[in-house]
């Protein structure tokens, strides 16, 4: 057993590392070596923003983005994605953290990060990164609003005691109730570092805005004493280390309770991963592996809550300043990580000097670029049940819980394409002619006339349960009996249990009125299923043709031989 899992681990993970360095020159070290420095101070304060927004301590945000940055790059699928804490975590780290404590957070990473090991083992990469789009596009749009709504407190920088309600609405509540005590200290940073962030970018690409709102506010507030909120004020000394690596205690009561959470930790993580990969693979042509991604996102997730840090995933943002910047290997990434840490050891103390309103501006930004709302916006040009699935996981993601949301987007999603599928499912009884099994191809088949006595039962579609109630009806529609029915299957792509036995009682059903049954036109996987499942012994190897063609001689000279 043990064997045969460690086979199909090797089957599935090739780390691209281990690929480009076969061809690693001088040049390319060059080239990593910048991106590596450059996305590494890009991330400082985005790593010590996500960490606080997230409910824990800056220094377990930097952790996150050191450790976990490093183990992505070394053993991911993607050439250039750059890894790290990232503001969808947000939402479903800080509920964590809240119910189940710091404790409860780590361990589930730790069981997220087994869940994204096993889908890469079980190459689940393909289809994770297909997730419905109105899905996707609803509960990013809706982390952004719960994110833009969790930093209105620094923000405003409200002189309040009372804890702000976690409850969406109530939060709302709570500050047009005390609107009054906002410090206009604190709006200023805010509002600079915003306009920073827009504008600077046209005045130097490669130097962060973030950086520069950071050191501009830090020192306006260090050397003017103003009177706003920093992180040293509320988090205390920023520690210069790597803790030691432990794993804490939970009960069995308490890791039952972990699992819808860790799996949403899991999906989130699948999903943001592959996408990044994907819109790395559209800028530089490359082809990522997507099962090898999932492997190398999952051990960093179980290394890395074991020194303190929280759920990590590929960032699109920094992987794109990574690949604008010369990034080329996955050096870059692990140069990136090293450049973080050396900041935490020899720079760290410095910044419990920055305001808190500067990284909630930071975070605002955030917010606006995961919003999606041109992609919002388009979705309602869309269908019906796509705007359905749109608007459900958005308002769950903003009123309810993430976790929910992704359950319930997907159950809708889920159950409106089935609908889909059960509408393009037709089945037909035809009498007079059919159409030559030529126009599959697409090209104007002809009329083939059925024989006399001759009746042909069309299934086009998807035969599966949720066909179940047509294949019914179309059965108790009948009214005359012929001597031969054609059961023809060559529109049908697949066919399930629930088909497979409608199928098998249908034709007892007509045998036992001495009708005789032609099966017709199966395709591969079809003729496969209906073979285990005994329907070709059931209607005899010699009544399974390959076409309508077979199938119409072979019903002529039946009812030859019965006249």
């Amino acid at each position: 057993m043990y064997g045969q899992l460690l086979q199909n681990i090797r089957k599935v993970f090739h780390p691209k590392l281990f690929t480009t360095l076969k061809d690693y020159n001088s040049a390319t070290f060059v080239s990593d070596l910048i991106a590596g420095i450059i996305v590494g101070v890009v991330a400082l304060p985005l790593a010590i923003a996500f960490g606080i927004a997230s409910g824990v301590s800056p220094e377990q945000g930097l952790i996150t983005a050191v450790i976990a940055g490093f183990l992505i790059s070394a053993l991911g699928g993607s050439r250039v994605q750059i890894g790290g804490p990232t503001g969808a975590f947000i939402v479903i780290v800080y509920g964590i953290v809240q119910q189940f404590g710091v404790s409860g957070l780590i361990v589930a990473t730790i069981m997220a990060g087994f869940m994204l090991v096993a889908m890469g083992v079980l190459q689940l990469g393909s289809v994770i990164k297909f997730m419905p789009h109105p899905i996707v596009v609803g509960f990013t749009s809706g982390i952004a609003v719960v994110i833009f709504s969790s930093q209105v407190k620094d923000f405003l920088g409200l002189q309040v005691d009372e804890a702000v309600p976690a409850d969406f609405i109530a939060k709302w509540r709570f500050f047009i109730a005390h609107f009054d005590a906002v410090n206009p200290y604190a709006i200023g940073l805010g509002v600079f570092t915003l306009l920073t962030i827009i504008l600077w970018p046209k005045v130097e690409k490669r130097v962060p805005g973030t950086l520069i709102a950071i050191i501009i506010t830090t020192l306006a507030t260090t050397l003017l004493d103003l009177p706003v909120e920093t992180i040293g004020s509320r988090f205390g000394e920023i520690k210069a280390s790597i803790p030691a690596p432990v794993i804490p205690y939970v009960s069995f009561d308490t890791l039952r309770l972990l699992l819808a959470p860790a799996f949403t930790i899991a999906m989130l993580g699948a999903i943001e991963s592959l996408l990044s990969a994907m819109v790395a693979d559209g800028a530089t042509g490359g082809q990522h592996r997507s099962n090898t991604e999932l492997i190398g996102q999952g051990i960093a997730n179980i290394i890395t809550p074991l020194f303190g840090g929280i759920p990590a995933t590929g960032a699109i943002a920094r992987t794109m300043t990574n690949i604008r910047n010369g990034g080329k290997t996955p050096v870059a990434g692990m140069i990136h990580a090293v450049v973080l840490l050396l900041i935490l050891l020899f720079f760290g103390k410095w910044a419990k000097l920055i305001p808190m309103s500067t990284l909630a501006g930071i975070l605002v930004m955030v917010a606006y670029n995961m919003s999606e709302w041109r992609s919002f916006k388009a979705l309602f040009n869309n269908s019906r049940s796509d705007i359905a699935v749109l608007l459900l996981t958005f308002f769950l993601t903003v009123v309810i819980d993430l976790t929910v949301a992704i359950q319930f987007g997907l159950l809708l999603a889920v159950l409106l394409f089935l609908k889909r599928l059960i509408d393009n499912t037709q089945v037909d009884v035809i009498k007079q002619a059919v159409e030559d099994d030529q126009s599959e191809l697409g090209e104007e088949g002809s009329q083939l006339p059925v024989p006399k006595d001759v009746e042909v039962f069309e299934i086009s579609g998807p035969f599966f349960f949720g066909v179940a109630s047509k294949f019914d009806e179309a059965e108790r529609n009948l009214r005359r009996k012929p001597k031969i029915r054609i059961i023809r299957l060559w529109r049908v792509p697949f066919i399930d249990a629930t088909g497979i036995n409608n199928l098998g009682n249908f034709i007892r059903r007509n045998q036992a009125k001495n009708i005789h049954i032609i099966l017709s036109g199966a395709n591969e996987k079809v003729r496969e299923a209906l073979m285990k499942n005994g329907i070709f012994d059931l209607v005899g190897e010699e009544n399974v043709c390959p076409d309508i063609h077979c199938a119409l001689k072979k019903a002529q000279a039946a009812t030859d031989s019965m006249n």
